[in-house]
């Protein structure tokens, strides 16, 4: 047993689900994250189903349709979304949902959104493992002021939660360390969304290696301390709008191979190339 490597249907937006799973199966992924949003397919189970059985790929995670740009979908109730999100992943088969906290216009859903999570996870047996996020930034790199979007905290740390995501790329756009973050979270981390980034008002979800951030290091600190034993899960999701096709096969197929070098240490280094960036701004001299 080893822990599985996955890749989220995000990764290879505007492809949708289907390009998703024939391409984790393409490249030898071991399973997918649904990332919830307007495509049919990512909400309804007998396609993903179908979908996992015909690539070999089986649903790692559902991420609840809590973004802004998902607003509408699952409805507009924020604990119907998790819900639906718990009974999706229940039926496909998936140990973890993935989900944010709320924004802090969300008063009442915030206010229990702690309290709520932890009865359902231990209703449900589904892991809710809430994401870190980061404070909103003015595009003026030399503006000092921030503003906090979500409540009670966009930081999963000390918040009493029985699971957690922790997002490499978010961790860069916080400006907070991810390999530190992952020492603090130990055994509520269950979920890594392995990607890079760097600081600033972006949140870039680079490939791992393009970054400032320790992406070896969490790794490797985690295949040392149970990550496999507590049924940890990583999942590749990285934003690859601006690649060919070519270059996104390229740069999934590379981020698969640096995530199983570090959590396995099975000496394949010539199979980690970490492409060029393909976003002029983090071209390195």
């Amino acid at each position: 047993m080893t822990v599985p490597v996955g890749l989220s249907t995000s990764s290879v937006y505007p492809g949708g689900a289907e390009a998703t799973f024939a391409l984790a199966a393409e490249l030898g992924y071991d399973g997918v994250e649904v990332m919830v949003w307007s495509e049919k397919a990512t909400q309804d189970a007998r396609i993903l189903e179908g979908l996992a059985r015909r690539y070999d790929q089986p649903v790692l995670a559902i991420h609840a349709p809590t973004l802004l740009l998902t607003r509408s979908v699952f409805g507009v109730d924020p604990w119907d979304k998790v819900d639906r999100s718990i009974e999706l992943a229940r039926a496909v088969g998936a140990p973890n949902v993935v989900l944010h906290p709320p924004f802090f216009w969300q008063t009442r859903y915030a206010r229990s959104f702690v309290r709520g999570v932890d009865r359902r996870e231990a209703i449900t047996g589904m892991h809710l493992c809430v994401e870190n996020m980061f404070t909103w930034r003015p595009r003026n790199a030399h503006s000092s002021r921030d503003f906090q979007a979500y409540s009670p905290t966009w930081d999963p740390v000390g918040q009493g939660y029985r699971s957690v995501t922790l997002d490499i790329s978010h961790a860069a756009t916080s400006g907070s360390d991810a390999l530190a973050m992952t020492r603090s979270l130990g055994p509520t981390l269950r979920h890594l969304h392995l990607t890079d980034g760097v600081p600033g008002f972006l949140d870039d979800h680079l490939l791992p290696g393009q970054g400032t951030q320790d992406c070896a290091g969490v790794l490797t600190y985690l295949a040392a301390t149970g990550f496999e034993e507590r049924g940890g899960q990583v999942v590749v999701e990285v934003n690859t709008r601006s690649m060919s096709a070519s270059q996104r096969r390229e740069g999934l197929a590379s981020a698969l191979a640096f995530a199983r070098e570090h959590l396995e240490g099975e000496g394949r280094t010539q199979d980690v190339h970490v492409p060029v960036p393909t976003r002029k701004r983090y071209h390195r001299s």
